[in-house]
């Protein structure tokens, strides 16, 4: 199983940027898919998920209303668009993949860094 993460870069308070994270090796569209990310010095966070379908997702409070997570289950890829991004998204991000809400995830990409400068 492979989850590549790109799309990452560097961008200014205010720009938008969007993240892809290919998977295969694995069904796709069985897989909830989640974002995390993790700013230099601190713990790595929850971003945001998906079901299976596409139709339910989740964020964190600092990102809702900015951020909207997809996927595209023919293209076996999950997206996440950044919006209004400000300096405190600075931070390595990463795709991760579960089967059910009750399972840990299983699976997880390399990351992207992205850097938000003011």
């Amino acid at each position: 199983v492979q989850l590549q993460a790109s799309g990452g870069g560097l961008a200014q308070a205010g720009d938008s940027l969007r993240l892809s994270c290919a998977a295969s090796g694995l069904t796709f569209s069985s897989y909830r898919m989640g974002w995390f990310r993790q700013a230099p010095g601190k713990e790595r966070e929850f971003v945001a998920n998906i079901d299976r379908g596409g139709g339910r997702a989740y964020y964190t409070d600092s990102v809702k209303g900015r951020f909207a997570i997809s996927r595209d289950n023919a293209k076996n890829t999950v997206y996440l668009q950044m919006n209004d991004l400000k300096p405190e998204d600075t931070a390595v991000y990463y795709c991760a993949a579960r089967t059910i809400l009750s399972a840990p995830y299983a699976y997880w990409g390399q990351g992207t860094l992205v850097t938000v400068s003011s």
